[in-house]
């Protein structure tokens, strides 16, 4: 009598056959094995570069003056007038410098900056964890053509469950509604599959890195 046994119907067997047959895991250390190489490079570094390689801008800081320097030379040359910023921690910052800002949403369809800070920093990826439990909320990171995050060195930590575990020590159980990990500016390749910035968010993304 003729075979008439499927391709299908002999793929399943052969599955069903591997599965009654107990087999030792070729890979018992799998999970405990890393996924990348050690490094020895700093965070900082390691941010840096892989942000700017990513379209976003990035500007190292000192201390306090510095940033506003940097701050004030870039606003200069951009010109920027109307710049937005909710958090009382870096409103007391501009305001020691008397720095010029809006501290409510009046006019905000016409913002040309958002400034916040931010959750951590992962160097990983070069992205930046934020979240909507201060202040600035979901708004002020998302609608303005401009994101300028204001950072610290004790934010950097080298991949995204490290920043989780930032944000799990600082919040505990109350952890807020929104976390977002932002990549670089927003971006878009579905119209003829050419590369847009600021699709559906701000144009350009600026993270000043304050030592601290």
């Amino acid at each position: 009598m003729r075979d008439i046994t499927t391709s299908k119907e002999k793929l399943l067997k052969k599955i069903r056959k591997a599965l009654l047959e107990k087999r030792d895991n070729p890979y018992p250390n799998l999970e405990d094995m890393p996924h990348y190489p050690p490094t020895d490079e700093l965070l900082e570094v390691i941010f840096a570069e892989q942000f700017t390689a990513i379209s976003g801008q990035f500007v190292f800081c000192e201390d306090e003056v510095q940033f506003i320097e940097n701050l004030l030379e870039l606003a200069e040359e951009r010109k920027w007038r109307k710049i937005y910023c909710w958090e009382p921690p870096l409103q007391q910052i501009l305001t020691n410098f008397g720095y010029p800002f809006f501290e409510t949403d009046k006019d905000f369809e016409q913002a040309d900056v958002g400034f916040t800070l931010c959750e951590a920093l992962i160097a990983r990826n070069g992205s930046i964890l934020l979240s909507n439990a201060n202040m600035a909320g979901r708004r002020l990171s998302i609608y303005p053509p401009v994101h300028i995050v204001l950072a610290y060195t004790s934010q950097l930590v080298m991949d995204l469950k490290d920043g989780f575990k930032l944000i799990k020590s600082k919040y505990g159980t109350n952890l807020p509604s929104m976390i977002s990990n932002v990549t670089g500016p927003s971006r878009t390749a579905d119209i003829e599959k050419t590369l847009v910035l600021g699709a559906h968010g701000p144009k350009e993304l600026f993270v000043f890195l304050l030592d601290g």
